[in-house]
C-alpha cells in the first residue's frame, strides 16, 4: 500500500506559516497585499480567482479584484497593470489565464514587474530559477518540491523523471528538482518508448495533460509518484493524468486527486505574496 501524500495537510501547514509571517509584519506596520486581475467570466477562472481571494482572506494578505469585460482591450490591461506596477502598496499582481483571443498572455505577463510578478511566470523569474537567483518560482511547481520535502521523500541522488515540458510545469520542475540534486530526465509526446523511461524513476512527475494515462506499466515498484493533472470526468468526478487504482499498489507514496498537488499551487502563491514584501526591502 502506498503512502498517500496529503496535499491538503501540507499546503494548511504552509498556509499557518505565511499567516504567522504576515501577522509579524503586520505588527511592524507592513502589509502585503495581492492584485487579482480577470478579464471575461470564464467559470473554471472565477473559481480559481474566488479560491485565492479566500486564500488571502484566511492568512491576512489584502487582495484587491479587478473582474474586466470580455471586450476588454489588451491596451486597457496593460494600462491598469502599468497603474499596479508603480503602487507601492501593490506587492503582488496575478492575471489569471486564459485571457480572452484577442489579447497576447505573453504581452501581457511580462508588463508585469518581476519583482512583482508572483505566478513566476516572467522571463526574468524564470532566468533567476535557471541560474540559481532570488526570485518567484512558478506555484505549482514550487508546491511539488515542498510535497516531497514535508513527507520526508529524498531528492538528492534520486532519479527524477518528469513527464510534460510546460513552461509552467515541466520545465521549472526539472530545473527544481535538479536544484535539490536529483538526476533529472525530461519526456514528452515526442520520447520513444515512455513506458521504458519513466520505470528508472525513483520519483515521477506526471504533467501530461491526459487523463489516467499513467498505469503501472510505467512506475517502476516502490516509486514515488506526483500527479499534477486534474480532469472532470463525464460522471463529474475528478481524476488526474495517472491512474490510481492500478498505480497505488505499486508506488510507495502517491498524490491523490483531489486533495494532491491542487492544494499546494494556492498554498505557495500565498508563499510567494509574503517574499514579495521580503525582496522589495519592504520588511527586513
Amino acid at each position: 500500500m502506498a503512502k498517500i501524500i496529503d496535499g491538503k495537510s501540507i499546503s494548511q501547514q504552509v498556509k499557518d506559516e505565511v499567516k504567522e509571517q504576515v501577522s509579524k509584519l503586520a505588527q511592524e506596520g507592513v502589509t502585503v497585499t495581492l492584485a487579482v486581475i480577470q478579464v471575461g467570466a470564464d467559470p473554471a477562472s472565477s473559481v480559481y480567482v474566488r479560491n485565492k481571494k479566500k486564500a488571502c482572506e484566511a492568512v491576512g494578505i489584502g487582495s484587491e479584484s479587478y473582474e474586466l469585460p470580455e471586450e476588454t482591450s489588451q491596451e486597457e490591461l496593460l494600462k491598469l497593470i502599468d497603474t499596479l506596477n508603480e503602487r507601492p502598496e501593490v506587492d503582488g499582481i496575478l492575471v489569471q489565464l486564459p485571457l480572452p483571443g484577442h489579447i497576447n498572455e505573453q504581452i501581457v505577463l511580462d508588463r508585469i514587474v518581476p519583482g512583482k510578478e508572483v505566478d513566476g511566470f516572467h522571463p526574468q523569474n524564470v532566468g533567476c530559477l535557471s541560474i540559481g537567483k532570488p526570485g518567484f518560482v512558478s506555484c505549482t511547481p514550487a508546491g511539488v518540491i515542498q510535497l516531497l520535502k514535508r513527507s520526508g521523500i529524498e531528492i538528492a541522488g534520486k532519479e527524477c523523471v518528469v513527464i510534460g515540458r510546460s513552461n509552467i510545469v515541466g520545465k521549472p520542475m526539472a530545473m527544481l528538482l535538479l536544484k535539490e540534486n536529483g538526476t533529472v530526465t525530461v519526456t514528452h509526446s515526442r520520447t520513444k518508448d515512455l513506458p521504458s523511461v519513466t520505470r528508472r524513476a525513483d520519483i515521477l512527475v506526471v504533467a501530461i495533460g491526459k487523463p489516467k494515462m499513467i498505469t503501472a506499466d510505467y512506475v517502476k515498484e516502490g516509486a514515488v509518484v506526483i500527479d499534477v493533472g486534474i480532469h472532470r470526468m463525464e460522471d463529474g468526478k475528478l481524476c488526474g493524468d495517472v491512474d490510481f487504482a492500478s498505480v497505488e499498489p505499486v508506488a510507495s507514496a502517491i498524490t491523490p486527486v483531489p486533495g494532491g498537488v491542487g492544494p499546494m499551487t494556492i498554498a505557495m502563491l500565498m508563499h510567494n505574496c509574503l517574499e514579495s514584501v521580503r525582496l522589495s526591502g519592504k520588511a527586513k
